[in-house]
């Protein structure tokens, strides 16, 4: 079974032919002004209508509201909701039945009792994610895309009722060996395919892609 990867932090045309040409099977637009993979929702609509209908376009979110919410949805054409903040079991399903949308939660992780947080998902989600918890030290942590990487050997072993999905420091340098430890089938990117923080490569994009999708 091949491993479905995700492209994160899509921002400008090259980025996403590279993700597209390169086999991506998602590609996430990042709704967190703060991020400086940020597209206001006018970009991120004519980036996702140039998108092929196989590739899933992600919608990340960060404890937005509803309104936010509609407005990203009212301009932008897509198939699934990553909810990156600290959104509740009761705020997702919220969400998910407001906006008729799948959702993926993402469980932030640092020691063997964060993996346990995804319990709370698993009647509300449809899929997990799993990233690395900045350490309190790191000030001006964002949210996600902090290019940091947890313990693989955490999930190792682990199953769940819902398809997951592993993110955190990934590069193709790294993606094949990660995915073997934790057995993750699907694998999220964003600043591993960068030459600075929300500067994607084209070529490191479709090396992480040969990497993934060779592992």
């Amino acid at each position: 079974m091949s491993i479905e990867v995700k492209i994160c932090g899509i921002n400008t045309p090259a980025a996403l032919a590279a993700a597209v040409e390169g086999g991506a099977d998602y590609v996430g637009f990042v709704f967190y002004p703060r991020s400086p993979r940020y597209v206001t929702p006018r970009a991120a609509q004519a980036l996702a209508t140039q998108a092929p209908a196989r590739v899933t376009k992600v919608g990340v979110a960060f404890d937005l509201d509803d309104a936010a919410l509609a407005a990203i949805l009212e301009a932008v054409p897509l198939d699934l909701w990553q909810l990156h903040g600290g959104e509740s079991p009761a705020r997702v399903a919220q969400i998910k039945e407001r906006f008729g949308l799948p959702v993926m939660k993402a469980v932030k992780i640092a020691e063997p009792a964060d993996v346990a947080a995804a319990e709370a998902y698993l009647r509300v989600a449809d899929r997990l994610l799993f990233d690395a918890k900045p350490p309190k030290a790191m000030t001006e942590a964002l949210p996600g895309g902090n290019a940091l990487a947890f313990d693989w050997r955490l999930l190792a072993g682990r199953t769940w009722p819902l398809p997951w999905m592993l993110s955190g420091g990934l590069d193709p340098a790294n993606v094949a060996e990660a995915a073997r430890i934790c057995g993750a089938r699907a694998v999220d990117v964003s600043s591993g395919v960068e030459d600075r923080p929300g500067l994607k490569n084209p070529d490191k994009i479709r090396a992480f892609l040969a990497a993934a999708k060779g592992a």
